[in-house]
């Protein structure tokens, strides 16, 4: 698959679910909790969840329980609520998520050149 036909096949992807997300959403009539405030401080606690999965494990140790279905269930779980979260915010804020992930990933190419990052862990303000 061509990459244009990747991005679009994404985008169709994160349309439908969007619009299954809000069909959920304006089922229950929770569009009115929704503001963008609200939305932003939901998906920062729904991350620091997926951070708890990992509070007081070491990184082998982590790795090691990533072996464990149930705690990719749970990791999963996690991360699907980030990821509504972020689609509803989106949503809220007429941003095409998909554009601006496609935005994001060029401008990083941009100022993470390869010959100057190549196995490190620098920040673009910090590159010579």
């Amino acid at each position: 698959m061509a990459q244009t036909d990747d991005a679009a096949a994404d985008k169709d992807v994160l349309a439908t679910l969007t619009r299954r997300l809000i069909e959920f959403r304006d089922a229950r009539d929770w569009k009115r909790f929704h503001s963008a405030k609200n939305l932003m401080l939901s998906l920062a606690l729904e991350a620091a969840e997926i951070q708890e999965l990992a509070q007081w494990k070491s990184d082998d140790e982590f790795e090691t329980a990533l072996g464990d279905p149930d705690m990719r269930r749970r990791l999963g779980e996690e991360c699907a609520d980030v990821l509504l979260y972020l689609l509803l915010l989106c949503e809220h804020a007429g941003i095409d998520l998909g554009e601006a992930a496609k935005s994001k990933i060029d401008l990083n190419h941009s100022r993470y050149p390869v010959s100057k990052v190549h196995g490190k862990a620098l920040k673009y303000n910090e590159l010579e």
